[in-house]
């Protein structure tokens, strides 16, 4: 058995959120004063999570990418980890994580099956990376930076593009690609800051990103992507690293998209812009057999719409959520 959505598509991608809390408090993630967290008897259990990967995995997923919040905040994170490690059918695991907090997991991080990290960084100035966390915590962040790039996991920067805070810095990070071996990726910034669409000076959206690097370097070529990636990938001649562009808020990547999410509380959700189909946390705590597991989460992968745009539309366009609490 494969999940296969009606248009064809082949589900192999989960991105699994293992908290909703967060040491950070950025922009365009969430309100200063935070969001309102879960109780956490309605988090799913770290038991709940390896069984829902197991089953997934069963059904052909082979890559999980664990977000949160942030996922080192939860209490025996590195413990899950291990156990997700022994799971023969995965492929890759990977984390996504502000890096405050794991300067020190490293070398476990190295030994274990963990595939990639990437890291949420976006600024290279302590006091701007200040405004937009709204934390002092950018010298422990450039120093898990500094440690990752040494080890042998693969790194990937996430650089939110953000009208007026950060724009100024695009190129910054196009340079840190010249001696480094690291993918920096600029992500368009989405509206899911937990209080509806932050007000954006003008859209920084993929081609304005593009056109703003190739005024510096306009010799950059195009690489080579999978066919399901999430971003378009370029490459300064010469340069050791790598950059791309995450078109997340004007969607041109849905008609290969090979990817589900599941909340902290336990929604399934076919995209990122859809509003949740199921609690899959409520079925598992009702009894649910693997068996039926499985029946629902290839039911509910049928229906999985066929891009972001007509998922929003279905939903009301209501996007007054946190990126905190759907899960990065």
């Amino acid at each position: 058995m494969q999940l296969t959505d009606k248009f064809g598509r082949k589900i192999s991608y989960l991105r699994l959120a293992v908290t909703d809390r967060c040491n950070l408090r950025c922009q365009y993630c969430m309100p200063a004063h935070g969001i309102d967290i879960v109780q956490r008897k309605e988090l799913l259990t770290y038991k709940e999570m390896y069984r829902i990967t197991r089953v997934l995995s069963e059904l052909g997923v082979n890559k999980v990418r664990l977000t949160g919040g942030e996922p080192f905040v939860r209490k025996d994170f590195m413990n899950f980890l291990k156990s997700l490690s022994f799971n023969n059918k995965l492929d890759q695991i990977n984390i996504t994580t502000n890096g405050a907090l794991i300067s020190k997991h490293i070398n476990e991080l190295e030994e274990l099956k963990i595939n990639a990290i990437n890291l949420s960084i976006d600024s290279l100035q302590k006091e701007k990376f200040a405004k937009i966390t709204r934390r002092d915590v950018f010298l422990e962040v450039y120093k898990t930076f500094e440690l990752l790039e040494q080890s042998n996991l693969n790194l990937k920067l996430n650089v939110v593009v953000q009208s007026g805070f950060n724009t100024d810095e695009i190129l910054d990070f196009v340079e840190l690609s010249k001696n480094k071996d690291i993918s920096v990726r600029f992500i368009e910034e989405m509206p899911f800051n937990g209080k509806g669409q932050r007000v954006m000076e003008d859209e920084w959206n993929f081609n304005k990103i593009l056109n703003h690097i190739k005024n510096k370097y306009p010799e950059v070529e195009q690489l080579s992507s999978s066919k399901s990636s999430t971003s378009v990938n370029y490459r300064v001649p010469n340069y050791k690293g790598n950059f791309g562009i995450i078109p997340a808020f004007t969607r041109t990547i849905c008609n290969d998209c090979n990817r589900i999410r599941i909340t902290a509380t336990g929604m399934f959700k076919n995209c990122l812009f859809d509003g949740g189909v199921f609690n899959v946390r409520d079925f598992i705590r009702n009894g649910a057999s693997d068996n039926e597991l499985k029946e629902l989460f290839i039911k509910t992968v049928h229906h999985k719409p066929e891009n972001g745009f007509i998922a929003e539309a279905s939903r009301g366009n209501n996007v007054s959520e946190s990126m905190s609490t759907i899960g990065g």
